[in-house]
């Protein structure tokens, strides 16, 4: 269900139709029905304890508050011809169409976080990204070249910029942000065997290239932090050794290791750029460099987010209500209104509009577990394991750096994907393939009328 639901959200335009957001939470229900199934015939009810959830049902319960009707109304009721909103969010029906969508969201990742619980569905989940992702920019590619502005071949938009199945480019970009960044770190990471690292360095290739082809400024951009980020990271200090020696000898095996990884990496930069060249992505390139020379290089931005600083300082605490921005926008602008904004181009500013300091607070929560956690994953001999958490863990950091200018999250195909690679890079031992020395010393340890839990307790005890 995870993966049919990876795969089917993006395909149906990146589910942001009221059709396709329907059949996603019709899939959330199913997986609640199957997951009552499983605890009633395993007399378990099989969970996940990770407090990465917290901020989701945080922020959750603050758009249920928020629909609560303490908004003082005194004198408008009289100057208008319906009853005013007396909820705290400007707009009610936006904050409950959200809080829904968070519930759906909730049950896919809870259910990530406790399903993907072998080493077995680890791979599963990670292929299904990577080949879908390969696939997928194959073709936006190919439907670039020969049907440009529609999508499928058949759905013309003339007031957007499509690329793949997605209405915005920029969202594709950041789809393919976190698809590639799963091979890219089991590639560094020393996880592929050698006859099947061209297939890797190929499909990595090829969603590179997909993503520069769609002249997104922050998906470049955010390739470049995801490389970048990865190089320091594989660079980083492992697990400490017990004598000096030995600790000089990794030293320099971490350094030469560094510099071959960030000469690789440098290849890898290079030959996408060449690739999206040779297939015509020149203009992408000249878009890019034209838009820094220009007057305004945001493009606009600019004006948003200084109007949505006036939100913010209006509403600083709870926020004008989850889904409101649209609305709340237009007490703000000081254009002449004939521009209609949906979202504030930036998921941080967004969310500080929406859910003020309290929704700041849950989402740092989230970020600052997220790393810590995933970091203290990657501590592991399991290379295959380490290279899916370093890899996840760079597909969130690129993503979050692309928050910054566009508005990716708010689609729920890239949402989808980001919470599972937040699952894949933060999993516990479960997920790992057990050496030979570690399962024997499991048997020894195993004792009639003990559980399986119950001896990886003792096992982990008298290690």
């Amino acid at each position: 269900m995870l993966c049919i639901a990876v795969v089917l959200s993006t395909l149906a335009y990146g589910t942001v139709h009221y059709w396709a957001l329907a059949l996603f939470q019709l899939g959330a229900v199913a997986i609640v029905i199957l997951w009552a199934v499983d605890a009633w015939r395993s007399r378990t009810l099989r969970f996940s304890r990770s407090s990465l959830q917290l901020p989701v049902i945080g922020l959750i319960l603050l758009g249920l508050f928020q629909l609560l009707p303490l908004r003082s109304t005194a004198g408008a009721a009289e100057a208008l011809s319906s009853a005013p909103v007396s909820s705290l969010s400007l707009d009610p029906y936006s904050t409950r169409l959200v809080i829904v969508h968070l519930c759906a969201l909730l049950i896919y990742f809870a259910a990530a976080l406790a399903f993907i619980d072998s080493p077995k569905r680890l791979r599963l989940v990670a292929r299904v990204v990577t080949i879908f992702g390969f696939l997928l920019a194959i073709f936006g590619v190919i439907q670039s070249f020969t049907s440009s502005g529609k999508i499928y071949w058949l759905k013309e938009l003339p007031q957007s910029v499509p690329f793949g199945p997605f209405y915005n480019r920029h969202h594709f970009a950041a789809y393919m942000e976190m698809a590639l960044a799963l091979p890219l770190g089991l590639l560094f990471s020393g996880a592929i065997e050698s006859d099947k690292r061209p297939l890797y360095i190929f499909a990595v290739g090829m969603m590179g290239i997909a993503l520069i082809m769609t002249g997104s400024r922050g998906g470049m951009i955010s390739l470049a932090a995801e490389i970048v980020f990865l190089i320091v990271v594989m660079g980083g200090r492992g697990k400490e050794s017990e004598s000096s020696g030995e600790e000089k000898g990794k030293r320099a095996g971490r350094a030469r290791s560094a510099l071959m990884r960030a000469g690789l990496a440098l290849a890898l930069v290079l030959a996408i750029i060449g690739g999206a060249v040779l297939f015509g992505g020149e203009d992408a390139l000249s878009r890019f460099v034209g838009t820094v020379n220009s007057d305004d290089p945001t493009t606009g931005r600019a004006h948003f987010w200084a109007m949505t600083l006036n939100i913010i300082r209006a509403h600083p605490v709870l926020g004008t209500g989850l889904g409101s921005y649209g609305l709340a926008f237009t007490e703000y602008d000081t254009h002449n209104g004939l521009f209609r904004l949906e979202q504030a181009h930036n998921d941080y500013l967004q969310t500080m509009s929406d859910a003020g300091v309290v929704g700041v607070g849950l989402g740092l929560f989230f970020i600052i577990m997220l790393f810590r956690t995933g970091f203290a994953r990657r501590e592991t001999d399991d290379k295959f394991r380490r290279g899916v958490a370093t890899g996840a863990l760079t597909g969130c950091f690129a993503v979050l750096v692309h928050s910054f200018f566009d508005f990716t999250l708010h689609t729920t195909a890239n949402t989808l994907l980001f919470l599972v690679l937040v699952a894949l890079a933060t999993l516990n031992g479960r997920v790992e393939e057990v050496s030979k020395h570690r399962r024997r010393h499991r048997r020894s340890v195993r004792e009639p009328g003990l559980t399986e839990t119950e001896a990886e307790v003792i096992t982990a005890g008298q290690s």
